[in-house]
């Protein structure tokens, strides 16, 4: 028999193939949508950023338990692409490009502080790709004209206004204040909004200054501190900082009635570093495990969360940065049943549209992709923990004095 076939036969014999190859592989491949995270997992930022680590992970084990998302009426699969960034400016834009460019992500995620974010969404916005911030506050982020660029905290202002409602309602004694702020995005702009909001309540900023960004000494500023005798000392910077500043203030002597250090009593880190130093210091949060909200999420109620995250055996209770976190892929996943697609544009259009009551609290992004304000946990810590002085509804303690 020849091992050729006739030109008929060939072509029969190519359908046939073809034939059992469609019949083989699905008509229509499987959709999945790709979110992509650039974390600080190494470097200075590295317990902040695996706190979204976390709660990335704590999201999308709920999701893949109930077989994906539906989009479109259709089940689709979530894969979540993450590469350490290492606390790295330049390198975080690096990862922004390869997840867009490479790993055809369809959305991004920002890393953790608004200096950050602003890069990385810079870059997204180049490739008209949505990206979601879980931990970015300023408000110089926001304004940069960016139209796929989303924020699931309210903006700096709403903590500082809060702090002084507070601290003038419960100790009216408090005339003058001090002020002392990293050079950095987030701590500069937090410095500024508390010096915009005590100056509206009449108080008197008697030191306000900037330190650089890995200051180890900061004995000079303190010092100066002490010389004003303000009866309230605000500082804001990260973790490491704070802590190493209170521990300095001690040695130092330098107090007042009321500290506030922002965002460090929020992170149970900065209570169980500190110790005694760390009682009565107030901070302001974007969330609080006493918050009590219901909601239609894979999570289902802010208590539901917080009983998955004790599940998990880690330390302590969530703080706002895995709320946050967290909140931020139930907005995309909302985004993408809503729009019913994964188109980029569709997904913007839907996030920019987004009015939705999370485990976290309210969604609703704003004209600038800021979530809206609202009335913001303040917190102090009081025998070893950190506790909520308002909102009124979930107000655990009063403001106390530092001794």
């Amino acid at each position: 028999m020849s091992l050729f076939l006739s030109r008929p036969r060939r072509q029969w014999a190519a359908c046939l193939l073809a034939l059992t190859a469609a019949l083989a592989v699905p008509a229509v491949q499987a959709q999945t949508l790709k979110i992509g995270a650039p974390l600080a997992l190494t470097g200075g930022l590295a317990d902040e950023g695996k706190k979204q680590q976390v709660a990335y992970d704590m999201w999308l084990k709920r999701v893949n338990a109930a077989g994906g998302i539906t989009v479109g009426g259709k089940k689709v699969k979530v894969e979540l692409i993450t590469y350490d960034y290492q606390t790295n400016e330049q390198r975080a834009s690096q990862i922004a490009e390869k997840l867009i460019t490479q790993d055809k992500v369809d959305v991004l995620t920002a890393p953790f502080g608004s200096g950050h974010t602003k890069v990385v969404a810079g870059v997204a916005e180049r490739y008209g790709v949505p990206v979601v911030a879980s931990v970015a506050s300023s408000e110089s982020v926001f304004n940069q004209g960016y139209k796929f660029l989303f924020g699931t905290l309210a903006p700096n202002g709403g903590l500082t206004d809060a702090l002084v409602k507070v601290v003038t309602k419960q100790m009216p004694t408090v005339k003058k204040i001090a002020l002392l702020g990293r050079e950095d995005v987030f701590p500069k702009s937090m410095a500024a909004s508390m010096a915009d909001a005590a100056k509206r309540a009449g108080i008197e900023i008697v030191y306000n200054e900037l330190y650089p960004v890995s200051t180890m000494d900061f004995s000079s500023p303190l010092s100066k501190m002490r010389s004003v005798k303000p009866d309230w000392i605000f500082m804001s910077g990260y973790t490491k900082d704070l802590i190493l500043a209170r521990k300095q203030m001690a040695d130092l002597g330098v107090t007042a009635p009321v500290i506030t250090m922002i965002t460090g009593p929020a992170y149970r880190e900065f209570a169980e570093a500190l110790g005694p130093l760390a009682e009565n210091v107030t901070s302001a949060t974007w969330w609080s495990p006493a918050v009590s909200f219901k909601s239609d999420d894979v999570f289902g109620s802010t208590q539901a969360f917080v009983d998955d995250f004790r599940a998990r055996g880690e330390k302590g209770e969530p703080d706002y940065v895995h709320a946050s976190a967290a909140a931020a892929l139930i907005a995309v996943q909302k985004a993408a049943e809503i729009a019913g697609s994964l188109d980029k544009t569709k997904l913007r259009d839907a996030l920019a549209a987004l009015e939705l009551k999370t485990f976290y609290g309210p969604i609703d992004f704003t004209g600038n992709g800021m979530n809206a304000a609202r009335e913001l946990p303040i917190i102090q810590v009081q025998g070893g923990r950190a506790v909520v002085l308002a909102p009124e509804a979930i107000r655990q303690s009063t403001l106390r004095a530092v001794k």
